[in-house]
């Protein structure tokens, strides 16, 4: 029935595709100029809306790189209350920056967390603040074409992958499938873990890679819950009641994930990136009190946890758990990206400190 009723909104999808082209044209053409740093600059993206992993694949390149590297993020901050440039710092909220980049100060605390709506401006104010930074990572900026990265990581969902959806708003596409052209590496990401060599292939051939790029599979990987609050770690028992928190694009790997490990699950659902009251933390605690097991846990994502942390007042007591996740590489390609990946870093010169654009745009 949704699937019919997307179809409804072919014509608008139309009018949205003119108007990607012709931006995409203008880029092409350099009538709008992107400009180039002489520094790395990496941007992890997707064509979609929400739910292929960028985040735990931000973290991925900062758990890979950080330890030979002083590395910033860059982030728009969606659903942040602010405006304009902001670094974090130790007193810094998600209000101020967003859920994301919060979670990124939280697990990294010697990166620099950065956010801005125009990364053209936000990158040398960055840099000014933190003039030994090596490597920015953009978060969500494959379509933020003022800046032209030097190395564009695309993501797509093994189940919606770019080359099967339509346009928005018919589809979950904010830019056309070509565009996935401009991107170095595609991963493919949320894989089922027994996905198979000749599945691989099947996809491969479907997305028809250039043969400048390197195509990954991924799949995801949960860790051992945490508690939100003291930090403890926590084995979930098979005879458990779990009540799910999540408000993420897609929480459906995560319900695949949960259902077999505990007895019975309910789940609490909000839109991506919520931001929750007072009267959400009650309805939290009202649907936990209505379960009737002695056994019983909330479980929510980093995401949702990084949210709810501004409640620690009411919600300290209960036993609320984070779960993280991460990407694991299959087909034993974690050393091959990684490869990929310095073979960019080390094209170019990161021990130059005058990171200026190469390009001015039209202003």
């Amino acid at each position: 029935m949704l699937k019919s009723f997307r179809y409804v909104l072919l014509p608008f999808s139309f009018v949205y595709a003119i108007i990607v082209t012709i931006r995409n044209w203008l880029f092409d053409k350099d009538y709008l100029k992107s400009a180039a740093f002489n520094f790395p600059i990496i941007c992890v993206g997707n064509l979609a809306v929400g739910g292929t992993g960028k985040t735990p694949m931000v973290e991925y390149l900062l758990r890979m790189l950080g330890n030979d590297y002083a590395i910033a993020t860059l982030s728009r901050g969606y659903k942040r209350k602010t405006v304009g440039y902001g670094i974090a710092n130790e007193n810094t909220t998600a209000l101020e920056i967003g859920d994301e980049p919060m979670q990124f100060h939280l697990k990294f605390p010697n990166v620099a967390v950065a956010v801005g709506e125009e990364r053209l401006v936000a990158i040398p104010q960055l840099l000014h603040d933190r003039p030994a930074t090596e490597i920015i990572i953009l978060d969500d900026a494959f379509q933020h074409r003022s800046v032209k990265a030097g190395l564009n990581i695309l993501l797509t969902e093994h189940k919606n992958l770019y080359s099967r959806d339509l346009l928005m708003p018919a589809g979950d596409l904010r830019d056309r499938r070509s565009s996935a052209k401009r991107a170095e590496i595609i991963i493919v990401t949320k894989c089922n873990h027994d996905l198979t060599i000749g599945e691989r292939d099947l996809i491969l051939a479907e997305l028809n890679p250039t043969a400048d790029q390197t195509v990954f599979f991924t799949e995801i990987l949960y860790g051992r819950p945490y508690h939100l609050f003291s930090k403890k770690t926590f084995t979930i028992p098979p005879d458990n009641d779990l009540l799910l928190v999540c408000g993420i694009a897609n929480p459906e790997p995560l319900q695949e994930f949960l259902t077999p490990l505990v007895r019975s699950y309910d789940m609490l659902s909000f839109p991506d990136h919520h931001v929750f009251s007072i009267d959400d933390m009650e309805e939290i605690k009202k649907q936990f009190e209505k379960m009737t097991s002695a056994n019983k846990v909330i479980v929510t994502t980093e995401k949702d946890g990084v949210r709810l942390a501004k409640f620690e007042n009411d919600l300290q007591d209960y036993p609320i758990y984070v779960l993280p996740i991460e990407h694991s590489f299959m087909f034993n390609d974690a050393a091959r990206f990684y490869e990929r990946v310095q073979i960019f870093i080390s094209s170019l010169n990161t021990g130059n400190k005058d990171k200026v654009p190469q390009d001015q745009p039209i202003i």
